[in-house]
């Protein structure tokens, strides 16, 4: 088992093959490297039936959470199924802020109605004052008199929309 330094971790958007998500994630926890797949839950309909299934909510994107050594990275890149380290300079992996991540995580946390959305960086930046969703901060949108609360992942560039009630939210 390799072991992975604890000190300076940090969120790495991590680009897999296409649907090898699932895969990558058991095949980094065998190498006891933490990583996050925002699922969603979807009805699918065949001819003869429906059923509930899983996906990926941002598809051939996983997040690992490591430290940016040169010998963790690579120990990453190695898992068969990665494709590359999502970086905006070759070399230098973009690390995912902590908060985009821990609200991700109580957004798949809470099932909600979730879909994927454009990356925005223009709107009003808003944070969620009341009920299980409270301090996640996101874009708020105004969409056929529906308020959508849009939290981008800027690595990514994509984003979640999540429809809120306006009363909820407070101006950041």
């Amino acid at each position: 088992m390799e072991q992975i330094e604890t000190q300076g971790l940090e969120w790495y958007a991590v680009h897999v093959r296409s649907r090898h998500e699932f895969q990558v994630a058991e095949r980094l926890a065998l190498k006891n490297i933490n990583a996050f797949l925002p699922t969603v839950e979807r009805q699918r309909k065949w001819k003869d039936r429906k059923k509930m299934v899983v996906f990926p909510l941002f598809p051939g994107y996983i997040f690992v959470n490591t430290t940016n050594e040169s010998k963790n990275l690579l120990s990453v890149l190695k898992v068969a199924g990665v494709v590359r380290i999502i970086c905006t300079l070759p070399g230098q992996p973009d690390p995912v802020p902590d908060d985009q991540i821990m609200s991700l995580k109580k957004l798949v946390e809470n099932k909600g109605e979730l879909d994927p959305y454009p990356y925005l960086t223009e709107g009003q930046i808003v944070r969620i004052s009341r009920g299980p969703l409270s301090g996640i901060e996101g874009i708020l949108v105004e969409k056929l008199d529906k308020h959508i609360l849009v939290l981008s992942v800027d690595v990514l560039r994509q984003g979640v929309a999540l429809t809120i009630n306006a009363a909820d939210v407070e101006k950041i």
